[in-house]
């Protein structure tokens, strides 16, 4: 139980602070680094999912509000500084696949996420997710922050128009002398800075900086009020639709958002605590089955309040990478979604060119552990590889996942090394390539 003798002393009891290397000052600058990078799921979420017909400002206050239990869960139970809000990726599927390619109710949709986020309370605890992410090979699990940090740089360098879709080819260097790529840039110059200097909070001071300098350049537009009250969440809330659950449809939407949801929260957990040396001396999480159970439970409070699958972050690296090391960090994160309910116009004019450049930092601390990786075997590094490219590529956490751990059993089984192989390992290589042959 957490005690309550002063401010910093219930923060050192509740989430043992000096117990792992960090303090209060650190652990809450942190939470507003990570808030920072992943503000846009506030508008971005609501964005996406208005495009079915539900009501923008219930999903911007489910996704706001969902957050914040998500986050406090992780906070408190797992004691782990990652954050969890309504899933990139995952409400494009709810909008762009279920409801405009399949042609059903976001009602429908919701129920599945609903049904979705129950099956993960069940699997977490039946100790399956914790399975699937102990049964990750050590060098697969350096190899996924490698990934994450290439994901992490790619989405960062897009946001600041600093890449683009090519004119021809699959990507092109945009014009850094725009406003957007040139402001990114100097907000990359100013981070840099700083972290050469050692200042802590580096990534948010940056982010505040550049903020301010996209003022005179047009870019931050201030607004026109500070305080605003939350939307209402009546008519998205508990909008289920029930009458369609045992159909084929719905149990081809649950599973793919099962399988992207497992292993996007598995990989960010890997990738994120890898770079943190949050893992044991075997490659294992200690209290993972809290993580992702408080991943599995934002998933179920988020479909009953009106919103796609929340899952846990990977824009948490930037946190992590400011010295966060506690549930504290998640704590600052949830205080910083709070304020963002009432204060949703101050929060909204951080521009997505003043975040990228943390991210594109953020990938950058994320691939030190390529140095751990074994390149020298080749049933070892040629997985690895695949593992770390594929993120980006296929611009998917989860498929980076898919690739690498096939062809590690491929690889080994092949030549002769099958004792490496554990029976979660088969059983999900089989499953992956049934999938990809089925097709969903």
């Amino acid at each position: 139980m957490c005690g309550k003798s002063g401010i910093n002393g219930f923060f050192e009891r509740c989430f043992k602070l000096s117990e792992h290397g960090t303090d209060t000052k650190t652990e809450i600058m942190a939470g507003i680094t990570t808030f920072m990078t992943m503000a846009y799921i506030l508008i971005v979420n609501p964005n996406i999912l208005s495009k079915t017909g539900m009501d923008w400002g219930g999903v911007f206050t489910a996704t706001a509000i969902s957050s914040i239990i998500a986050i406090l869960m992780m906070a408190f139970y797992a004691n782990y500084p990652f954050a969890l809000a309504p899933g990139m990726g995952l409400n494009a599927f709810f909008t762009y696949s279920v409801v405009v390619k399949m042609g059903k109710s976001w009602q429908f949709a919701l129920t599945a996420v609903f049904l979705e986020g129950i099956i993960f309370i069940i699997l977490s605890f039946l100790n399956v997710r914790e399975a699937i992410f102990d049964a990750i090979p050590v060098n697969l699990k350096k190899a996924v922050s490698v990934g994450i940090g290439l994901f992490i740089a790619l989405i960062g360098f897009s946001n600041a128009g600093i890449v683009q879709a090519g004119d021809g080819t699959i990507l092109e260097l945009g014009n850094l002398t725009s406003k957007g790529p040139l402001l990114a840039l100097i907000g990359l110059i100013i981070m840099g800075v700083l972290l050469a200097k050692n200042i802590k909070g580096a990534l948010l001071i940056g982010i505040l900086a550049t903020t301010i300098i996209g003022i005179p350049m047009g870019i931050t537009q201030l607004p026109d009020a500070v305080f605003k009250l939350p939307p209402s969440i009546s008519q998205v809330a508990f909008q289920f639709e029930w009458e369609n659950i045992f159909t084929w449809d719905m149990l081809i939407v649950v599973f793919t958002f099962l399988f992207v949801d497992v292993f996007d929260t598995v990989g960010t957990l890997v990738g994120v605590a890898s770079k943190a040396d949050m893992l044991d001396e075997e490659g294992k999480l200690p209290r993972v089955s809290e993580a992702l159970l408080s991943d599995a439970v934002g998933t179920v409070v988020g479909a009953c309040l009106g919103t796609s699958t929340v899952t846990t972050y990977v824009e948490s690296a930037a946190g992590v990478a400011d010295g966060g090391r506690t549930g504290l960090t998640a704590l600052s994160t949830a205080g910083m979604f709070f304020l963002a309910l009432f204060f949703s116009p101050i929060f909204g004019m951080v521009p997505g060119e003043a975040t990228a450049p943390a991210l594109i930092l953020v990938g950058l601390f994320m691939i030190s552990p390529i140095k751990e990786i074994d390149l020298d075997d080749f049933t070892e590094a040629i997985p690895a590889f695949l593992t770390i490219v594929m993120m980006p590529f296929a611009y998917s956490i989860a498929e980076g996942i898919v690739f690498g751990m096939v062809s590690y059993v491929i690889l080994k089984l092949i030549t002769g090394k099958r004792k490496d192989i554990s029976i979660v390992m088969y059983i999900l290589a089989i499953l992956f390539i049934l999938k990809n042959i089925v097709g969903i």
